[in-house]
């Protein structure tokens, strides 16, 4: 029988702000929690934040295209995470659509649109979450 491992929650932090997520119990999220904490350069990309993870992992059979703001989504073509918070420059009216299809890994807590307050080049650190 598998046990599943409780939600991962993250806290990611940039100059202007930060926000926490909670991740599911999915073979990235186990990848991800393995590097924490770590430290990237923020890129934009119309509405989303994405950066660098330095995690290598396959594409999961649940990996999505088009996802709701505030997703977590981890983009394997990139080892980058990727945070939509709104359209980006191939969205088919206000649908967020990634560059290629991520494997989703969990939820912003909160209103995703904090997102805009960060800018290129910021560094961003995430870290495991303090309860």
């Amino acid at each position: 029988m598998q046990t599943t491992q409780p939600p991962v929650r993250i806290r990611i932090s940039w100059p202007a702000g930060h926000l926490t997520a909670t991740l599911d119990d999915t073979p990235t999220t186990r990848a991800l929690s393995k590097a924490l904490p770590l430290v990237s350069t923020a890129h934009l990309w119309g509405e989303e934040v994405y950066f660098d993870t330095g995690v290598s992992v396959s594409r999961e059979t649940r990996a999505r295209e088009v996802v709701e703001p505030g997703t977590v989504a981890f983009w394997p073509d990139g080892d980058a995470l990727a945070l939509p918070y709104g359209p980006t420059p191939i969205s088919q009216g206000d649908e967020c659509r990634l560059a290629s299809p991520c494997n989703v890994l969990g939820r912003v807590d909160g209103d995703p649109r904090l997102l805009a307050t960060v800018r290129e080049g910021d560094p961003i650190r995430v870290e495991p979450a303090d309860d």
